[in-house]
């Protein structure tokens, strides 16, 4: 199976004449980045958008998968944070950040006379994920929408291609664990960065630090599985949080799932993303 999915991705980026991949590091845009630049070669270019969103270490592990594999790379600043209609953050903050996106990368798809690809795959369309909208008014495709790769496929492909990304846990922007009608501000982002590193670095590999009300409360989402530890450890997860510029930290019981702030979706006024 792991081989058909490979190639109906390489048979879809193969129908195009050049690609400019967003490239955040993680797995999805890694094995996109990858299969490009083996089927396109110069053609295929990885750019990563650098923002206050952009936590220092997915930068750095970008760089490196980019330069490891060959793969040409760059790196653009997108005016995200820049942007009112970002910073209120509202259930469209995504489309904003997208749209920062496509401003400073169309120049480079131009340029090479190809389109920008973005790594979302099957199992991304039936979130709450407004940036598709963006990447549709702007021309953007999906690949491996169209091979029809699910994450778990994605995966899989990545192991086959020896990808060490394959096993990498998610890790979406920064932006995306502060509370929906809360402010995001590069402070606010910054001490979430701060914050997870310092609970990664206690032992919990995969973590997501919410921030709530205005950014003083950080509610701490640990695997099922590590809920136990984590309260154990209560004392020095507390101190760690509140030395990143937190005045309280809550370990959720619920444990760690994706896109949990999209809970908060329902209370927020209903506006259009354009």
């Amino acid at each position: 199976m792991s081989e058909s999915e490979l190639d109906r991705l390489r048979q879809r980026i193969s129908a195009e004449d050049a690609l400019v991949v967003a490239f955040s590091g993680g797995v999805d845009s890694a094995l996109l980045a990858a299969v490009a630049h083996q089927v396109l070669g110069p053609r295929a270019l990885a750019a990563t958008a650098v923002s206050p969103s952009l936590a220092a270490v997915e930068r750095r592990q970008a760089k490196e998968f980019a330069h490891t594999r060959g793969i040409p790379h760059v790196e653009v600043c997108t005016d995200e944070a820049e942007r009112p209609e970002y910073a209120a953050n509202d259930g469209n903050r995504c489309y904003h950040c997208k749209s920062a996106l496509f401003d400073a990368i169309e120049p480079l798809a131009t340029a090479l006379g190809g389109r920008i690809a973005l790594g979302t795959n099957l199992d991304d369309l039936g979130d709450h994920r407004p940036g598709q909208l963006a990447a549709a008014q702007r021309g953007a495709i999906a690949p491996m929408v169209d091979a029809g790769l699910t994450k778990q496929a994605v995966r899989r492909v990545s192991r086959e291609l020896g990808l060490v990304t394959a096993d990498k846990p998610a890790a979406a922007c920064l932006a995306s664990r502060v509370a929906y009608g809360d402010p995001v501000t590069p402070e606010v982002l910054g001490r979430i960065e701060r914050a997870e590193s310092a609970v990664h670095a206690l032992g919990f590999e995969v973590c997501r630090v919410r921030a709530h009300g205005q950014g003083t409360v950080a509610r701490l989402e640990v695997p099922e599985d590590d809920i136990a530890r984590a309260t154990e450890q209560r004392t020095e997860l507390d101190r760690v949080v509140r030395e990143a510029g937190f005045q309280f930290c809550a370990v959720d019981l619920g444990g760690f799932r994706s896109g949990r702030m999209n809970a908060l979706l329902p209370l927020l006024p209903v506006r259009s993303a354009s």
